[in-house]
């Protein structure tokens, strides 16, 4: 109970001091280990490096820098004009369009965040400027932009995975429908504001530019179901997809679309370095204290604590979203995923509740933190590409946010609308 304690502690003075959240974890683990009783600080140290020493890991960089590429390529402004040209002929079309462009390219970069920037820069000042309201154009894209962790390739689920020791390939399989579901939801949302709001955009075009933008839109297109084709057929794994994702979008982006020349494909590298380093350091630091929480036998504390409730499994499983809901206000996901990820999932385990279920509704639960105030940093990024303060971007996310939570409550009680499939697609 005191290891419990003393970790809680940490967090609860360092992360309202605004310390870095690898910085808090490493505090943590430096209490946990004179917890223990383990003063030999370089064990931490030699934790974090292990820690990152596995191969599942190498599909983030990957899949970021794929990420990265295709932002400064063309490949996701083509994604946005292809969804105009399939549905934005409807009343509020570039509402729905925004959300069909998440979902598309949330299959080609796997992150909310690269997904909210990539597609915000063209798709805010595009609605505002065709008479939409910016608060909600900037909710409801980055509302989309939470489907991108689920649908795969999906970095959220690639940490969780490893973490655990759950299967990559079924936990990518596994956010399939769910995400496709999500999007759906978040489209019904989307039509209530567009009689709200009285929207009346229209987007057609000719026959002849409908041919052209889909042509254009096919390498792209193509990268998703290249991808997952290809995990689920075991032409390579999630670690090799990253890397043939990495390859194709820098093919396309300088021989097909000829928008990066060598000169920018080295920029986007190095831009792709520095997101990649942010997430790895994090990753090392919450690996380090993630050990000293087995150590400390703090799972097998929450086990016994909750044990009671293994026989009411949806009373547990809603006992843990809300749970994870609140850390997901006060911390970002990656951290989240890789501390309560080991200490829940043998939780689920116990209680006879499918851990690739789990996995899916947890990424789910984490992702939606990312736009629920106060540390939600697609919230700030919505304020950055909309100009927006942050309370005016919070108004304009918050009904979304409570559509995705209304559909996360969804999937705990018909947990078939995530098993089915995945028994299908595996």
């Amino acid at each position: 109970m005191i290891a419990v304690l003393a970790f809680l502690g940490s967090l609860a003075v360092l992360l309202p001091l605004g310390v870095p959240i690898c910085f808090v974890l490493v505090c943590c683990a430096i209490v946990l280990m004179q917890v223990v009783g383990m003063p030999d600080s370089i064990i931490v140290a030699q934790n974090m490096v292990s820690g990152t020493n596995n191969f599942a890991l190498m599909a983030i960089p990957f899949f970021m820098l794929a990420g990265e590429i295709m932002g400064a390529g063309g490949l996701s402004r083509r994604i946005v004009d292809f969804a105009n040209v399939i549905i934005g002929r409807v009343r509020g079309g570039l509402g729905y369009a925004t959300i069909l462009a998440s979902m598309l390219f949330a299959g080609l970069s796997g992150s909310a965040v690269a997904d909210a920037a990539a597609l915000g820069g063209i798709l805010v000042p595009l609605m505002v400027s065709n008479g939409y309201r910016k608060d909600r154009s900037t909710g409801i894209v980055c509302a989309g932009s939470v489907i991108a962790p689920i649908i795969p390739p999906s970095i959220p689920m690639i940490v969780l995975a490893t973490a655990t020791g759950l299967s990559v390939s079924r936990c990518f399989m596994a956010g399939i429908v769910p995400g496709i579901i999500l999007g759906l939801v978040l489209m019904l949302g989307w039509a209530y504001y567009v009689k709200k709001d009285n929207y009346q955009d229209r987007r057609t075009y000719t026959k002849a530019e409908s041919i052209k933008i889909l042509k254009e839109s096919l390498p792209a297109l193509f990268m998703p179901v290249l991808i997952v084709g290809g995990i689920r057929l075991g032409v390579f794994t999630p670690t090799e997809a990253g890397a043939f994702a990495t390859v194709y979008a820098a093919i396309i982006s300088v021989f097909v679309y000829k928008e990066l020349d060598l000169k920018g494909l080295f920029d986007v590298c190095i831009a792709g370095t520095v997101s990649t380093g942010t997430v790895m350091i994090i990753v090392a630091a919450a690996t380090g204290v993630g050990w000293l929480i087995t150590i400390a036998q703090i799972p097998a504390m929450v086990v016994k604590l909750l044990a009671p409730l293994v026989i009411h499994p949806l009373l547990l499983l809603l006992l843990i979203n809300l749970f994870l809901f609140v850390m997901g206000m006060v911390m970002d996901l990656t951290p989240n995923i890789l501390i309560f990820g080991p200490i829940l999932v043998p939780l689920v385990k116990a209680a006879g509740i499918d851990p690739i279920f789990f996995a899916v509704i947890m990424v789910l639960n984490l992702t939606i933190g990312l736009i629920t105030p106060p540390v939600g940093i697609v919230i700030y990024l919505g304020c950055g590409v909309s100009g927006l303060d942050f309370k005016s971007c919070v108004k304009g996310i918050l009904p979304f946010c409570l559509i995705e939570i209304a559909t996360l409550f969804l999937f705990c009680f018909f947990p078939q609308l995530i098993t089915a499939p995945l028994a299908f697609l595996t």
